[in-house]
């Protein structure tokens, strides 16, 4: 499943400005409301709302083949993650890579991912939780 790309610089950078943070070991994730996803939604072939997703990788982790590594397994763990279908739609997702990625395998990448997004309540609340906490909503 090919990811929807965040492509403009400025997505970026309002990402890293006013979006929520979460840092790990490895990566540092920002989260921020997309205010054009209804926009892709009407545009997007199943009309479905997608996350725009962004790696940031710089040249402080390696030489090109360490920084197309790191990208691949970041962009697998976020797929396994997005494969259960617990994540909010209608976000940029930036992911930054730090340079202790370059030591670390997948299932790790992945974990600290999950962490990340937890900690953003990234994830989507199940009809059961709801009624457990009494809200409802």
């Amino acid at each position: 499943m090919k990811l929807a790309a965040i492509k403009e610089h400025h997505l970026y950078n309002k990402a890293y400005q006013k979006g929520n943070r979460a840092s790990g070991q490895s990566i540092t994730v920002y989260v921020l409301r997309d205010y054009a996803a209804h926009r892709l939604m009407l545009a997007h072939p199943q009309h479905l709302t997608v996350n725009r997703v962004g790696i940031s990788v710089s040249k402080k982790i390696g030489g090109a083949c360490v920084r197309n590594r790191a990208k691949r397994i970041i962009r697998e763990a976020y797929r396994a993650i997005l494969r259960e279908g617990q994540l909010k739609v209608g976000f940029l997702v930036v992911i930054a890579a730090k340079p202790e990625i370059a030591t670390k395998k997948s299932g790790e990448i992945e974990s600290e991912l999950r962490r990340a997004f937890d900690r953003l309540q990234f994830f989507r609340r199940s009809a059961a939780e709801k009624k457990c906490d009494g809200t409802g909503s």
